[in-house]
């Protein structure tokens, strides 16, 4: 096997302090190419200018690293070290405080590094790891001392490693996407090889690249200098149909409802689809709407009321009070209720009536305006007028006409088919064809699509203006960022966009990766100066150009499919992409509501093929049942992408791959395909990329990091013994998991982590055979890896006791929870949530939560396995139900540890005092499902149950005996029973107590249980 120097990501990274930078960087907003349009799931720039930087630099301290290398990483780190700490350097307000009073130290003349002293390459090694924590940081990306020592390093390390000098390392990133990993192989030195199947995807990597690092300042200039024009011609032109009201307010959001005709017996009543009746909902500011029903006219009015101090009135009538006020809507579950009867209209029947009018987009209910004023700061809300509703219409006049004038190849509003939907995979984040929206021009109201189509026309206007421009390269560029400034107002100007009452402001159809269905809408005014115009869009753009002029070198980009990639043979020294997962995005369905704009604002000149109706979906690497993609079909699209990875890198080149799928399932699929296509996986790292405040089920086991998987192409044929691996494989846990929880790294995190180092010993064969000859699969060998990784969790957990006394259940137990957790990461950033607007009845995930703790059935099955546990014979403990599996809560296991007769028995003494304690325990027994009978009020007092068969079974019944309050059957059951005389009952219930998730019934009560430890004198 040829030895070849390793690179940091290989043996080390900070992956602590930048998973902070990585969360941190989610709320950072101004100059993010996040802004610059939309992608879905894009890589946070942090955590990929991190494992750019460690995956192309050598690691000082491995045997083989060039001395070349180690001379001028030593030079490169001893000045940046001076310059931190020099008198007045802004560099030194850049650090953090740590790694600060590391560089004061280094920066002393007898401290400087040595690169021929040995016992100055761990250092060194650190002082690598350490500048690329801080170069993490977004307040870092642009700054002129971490650029250069960046990009020094990385060329250094590329001559290093026998690139020719003058050139640069190739990172090739062949599912683009949003562009974040290519763009920071471009930040830290290196050269940037682009591509991604869709058009959409390849554009937005051709600015970042191609268009800003080549025009730079005078592309900024250029966009506003033309976007201004357009904003002006724009004003001209839409003024009449977004006209200012007479006291000089200025609308900058209509608030619509769709509706439906009430089918309750004699009603008929027009019935408004609303989900809230908020419009402003602060801690210091309130303000609603209240229905008034009009039976005899068939319909309801609206009055506008507001909270001062801490009761409800009118708002144009404060002395009015309005009492106990609801603001819940009319509609729940894609059923409606009606104002004027009561009578509910089911799914089905509002579902038939708007299909029948293609949504109900253009006969909804203006229900309120959203103004602002010059002489006073904030939001104002109105009913709407006369003057309103006449400009709508006069709006839909005049689209009608444009539409009878339009000539050309395309429709003036896109004609083209919106995603189809269905199937069980991420087709059922579609559901507007429910609602007859077929087509992407019934996502859009007459007056929205006439704005729209006005701004397109103007950018093709300056498509004109610029013909005879000397520099038709930068033309182009400039074109195209209007275009994409134009896709910002198609994502806040539909009727799928909704107005956030606690924020005030209007948010775009993708409050996630979906088209869903939206009752109630905002359509924005995008000549008003204020939040969500064009003016704005324009300058989220211009400042994304402002903000990237640092980089000194243009990257190429080109439509590819990444099962078949255009470059030739060991071309490229690193391939680090983060490729689709199953059927987690349809990436390409939800691109198509751009793409249907783009096809109408591009320059033809770009060399992106926007000529097809939709974007690609025959080639695109996903799950979709609809389309006829099964996995199978998904695993083989992905194991030739891989292959075509592992084909031209380079034999001493690298490899990263991210993924974070959360089944077992997907994990094998992944890592068979990168084993199979040639790659040896040397090592992986869990990089914390996801805000707390992200949808995602409570108490299941979600993947909150990101894995990145570091690989190599092998480089022989040997086979591997089996009991060799075997031996080697404990041990490399043992060292690994350790490190990770030190960093913060625990739970399915941290199984998943533990999938590189483990999968190092098997993929540096070309195969493992066992003693008899027989090939191992990966499948095989995973299930070994999965207990070794829950055998070295376990004693973890335990504090390295002998876990071998604990019975089964206790095991099993203790590993589900740790695989639950997340560890002690400060996810309070709750300035950005990803809010689910799905509302249809089929799609909604606001269903009724089930207590417990959930795994994936395979997942579960595996921990139980690697432990000795059998889940088929644990029916009391956990509960499978098709791909779930789930620990029961301990209320739900009160009968079978208390037998059927005590578990219905009731939960109040007679005499007692503290009455309040009482209803407390009341609440509790309800919720186990206890009745309350008067003639027998001792229960747990004079009755102490039976021990149970284990310790789990123990700890379990003295919760249920704290939580009903029943304290002296608690000490009886500990002391006089003799539960609490074994040290394993304590053991367990103190790893218990630091294994249930804080707020959680379980951990206060196994709290309680311990807090009478002392006292009872265990």
């Amino acid at each position: 096997m040829t030895q070849y120097p390793k690179r940091l990501i290989e043996v080390d990274l900070p992956i602590k302090r930048i998973s902070a930078h990585a969360r941190r960087e989610k709320s950072i907003r101004h100059g993010h190419i996040s802004t610059l349009h939309i992608w879905w799931a894009r890589r946070p720039l942090a955590a990929c200018r991190a494992v750019i930087c460690a995956a192309l630099w050598p690691d000082p301290v491995d045997e083989n690293c060039p001395q070349y290398f180690r001379d001028l990483a030593t030079e490169y780190i001893n000045n940046f070290a001076k310059k931190a700490i020099a008198i007045n350097s802004d560099l030194s307000k850049n650090c953090s405080t740590e790694i600060w009073n590391k560089w004061q130290v280094l920066a002393k003349p007898e401290n400087q590094l040595n690169s021929h002293n040995p016992q100055h390459w761990n250092i060194l090694r650190n002082s690598l790891l350490d500048f690329i924590s801080d170069f993490a940081n977004w307040d870092n990306s642009t700054q002129p001392d971490y650029l250069e020592t960046s990009r020094n390093l990385t060329q250094a390390a590329h001559e290093a490693l026998g690139g020719i000098p003058g050139t640069k390392p190739l990172v090739v990133d062949p599912f683009a996407g949003g562009g974040s990993i290519p763009l920071e192989a471009l930040r830290v030195g290196a050269d940037a090889f682009a591509s991604d199947i869709n058009p959409v995807a390849v554009l937005l990597n051709k600015v970042v690249l191609e268009y800003i690092p080549k025009y730079g300042q005078q592309l900024a200039d250029e966009v506003r200098k033309w976007g201004q024009w357009v904003k002006e011609e724009a004003e001209k032109e839409l003024a009449q149909f977004y006209p200012k009201d007479a006291d000089g307010s200025t609308p900058i959001a209509y608030l619509w409802a769709r509706t439906i005709i009430c089918e309750g017996p004699g009603c008929g009543a027009e019935v408004p689809l609303m989900r809230s009746l908020y419009l402003c909902k602060k801690s210091n500011r309130n303000i609603g709407l209240r229905i008034i029903p009009k039976p005899e006219e068939k319909r309801v009015d609206f009055e506008i009321i507001e909270k001062h101090k801490n009761k409800w009135v009118v708002a144009d009538n404060p002395e009015i009070e309005v009492k106990n006020p609801s603001f819940d809507g009319t509609v729940k579950r894609g059923s409606a209720t009606c104002p004027c009867c009561g009578y509910t209209t089911p799914v089905a029947s509002v579902r038939i009536q708007l299909k029948a009018r293609q949504g109900g987009a253009n006969d909804a209910r203006l229900f309120c305006v959203v103004t602002t004023r010059t002489s006073q700061q904030g939001r104002f809300y109105r009913l709407p007028n006369e003057q309103d509703l006449e400009a709508v219409k006069k709006a839909s006049l005049e689209l009608k006409k444009r539409v009878n004038q339009h000539t050309g190849n395309l429709s003036l509003i896109p004609d083209e088919p919106t995603p189809k939907g269905g199937g069980s995979g991420a087709g059922r984040a579609f559901s507007q064809r429910n609602y007859g929206m077929d087509k992407f021009h019934d996502l859009f109201t007459h007056r929205q699509a006439l704005a729209l189509t006005t701004l397109v026309k103007l950018v093709k206007d300056v498509e004109k203006k610029l013909a005879d421009s000397q520099d038709k390269g930068l033309a182009d560029a400039v074109q195209t960022c209007l275009s994409l400034a134009i896709d910002k107002q198609t994502d806040k100007l539909s009727s799928l966009g909704r107005w956030d009452v606690s924020r005030e402001n209007p948010q775009g159809i993708f409050g996630r990766q979906a088209i869903p269905m939206l009752w109630d809408f905002s359509e924005i005014n995008p000549i008003s100066g204020s939040a969500g115009d064009l003016k704005t869009a324009l300058e989220w753009i211009i400042d994304v150009c402002k903000s990237n002029y640092s980089l000194n070198n243009t990257g190429q980009t080109q439509q590819a499919n990444a099962a078949s990639h255009p470059l030739p043979n060991d071309f490229i020294q690193g391939l680090i992409t983060d490729p689709p997962y199953y059927d987690s995005i349809e990436y390409s369905d939800l691109s198509d509501f751009f793409y249907v704009w783009l096809k109408r604002t591009l320059p033809k000149t770009i060399g992106i093929p926007f000529n097809d109706e939709l974007t690609p979906k025959e080639e695109e690497c996903i799950v979709n049942p609809i389309r006829g993609k099964d996995k199978a079909y998904f695993e083989q699209q992905m194991g030739k992408a891989m292959a075509e990875g592992c084909r031209i890198v380079s034999p001493e080149g690298i490899g990263v791959i991210v993924f974070a799928h959360k089944s077992t399932s997907g994990w094998e699929a992944q890592l068979q395909a990168m084993v199979d296509a040639g790659w040896t996986i040397t090592g992986s790292w869990a990089i914390d990329t996801e805000m707390g405040s992200r949808l995602r089920a409570m108490n299941s086991a979600a993947l909150a990091s990101s894995v990145h998987i570091v690989c190599r192409p092998r480089n022989t044929n040997d086979i591997g013994d089996w009991r060799d691996v075997l031996q080697e494989l404990p041990q490399r846990i043992h060292e690994w998991m350790p490190r990770l929880a030190s960093e913060g790294v625990v739970g399915a995190d941290a199984i998943f982590a533990c999938l590189g180092p483990a999968l190092e010993i098997f993929s540096r064969y070309s195969s493992v055979e066992k003693a008899s000859g027989e090939l191992v699969t990966l499948k095989e060998y995973l299930e070994y890896v999965w207990a070794a990784v829950s055998k070295e969790a376990l004693s973890m957990i335990f504090s390295n006791a002998d876990t071998t006394s604990f019975e089964e259940d206790a095991r099993l137990t203790a590993m589900w929870l740790w695989t639950l957790s997340t560890g002690n990461i400060d996810n309070s950033d709750t300035s950005e949530t990803e809010t689910d607007d799905e509302e249809d009845d089929e799609t909604s995930s606001k269903t009724s939560k089930t207590g417990g703790y959930t795994l994936e059935f395979d997942a579960a099955r595996k921990i139980a396995q690697g432990l000795g546990a059998h889940l088929e014979q644990l029916t009391r403990l956990v509960e499978v139900k098709g791909s779930t599996a789930r620990l029961l809560p301990v209320s739900e296991r009160t009968q079978y540890l208390f037998g059927k007769e005590e578990a219905q028995t009731p939960s109040k003494t007679k005499g007692k005092k503290g009455k309040k304690k009482e209803a407390e325990q009341l609440n509790l027994f309800a919720m186990l499902g206890i009745t309350e009978e008067e003639d027998n009020t001792d229960w747990g007092e004079k009755t102490v149950p039976h021990l149970g068969n284990t310790t789990l079974d123990r700890i379990h019944q003295s919760m249920i005996l704290f939580a009903a309050g029943r304290s002296e059957a608690l000490k009886r059951f500990l002391v006089e029973e003799g539960a609490g005389n074994d040290q394993r009952f304590w053991g367990l219930a103190q790893a218990l107590s630091a294994l249930y998730p804080t707020g959680t019934d379980e951990k206060r009560w196994v709290d309680g249980v311990l807090a009478r430890k002392k006292g009872l004198g265990f």
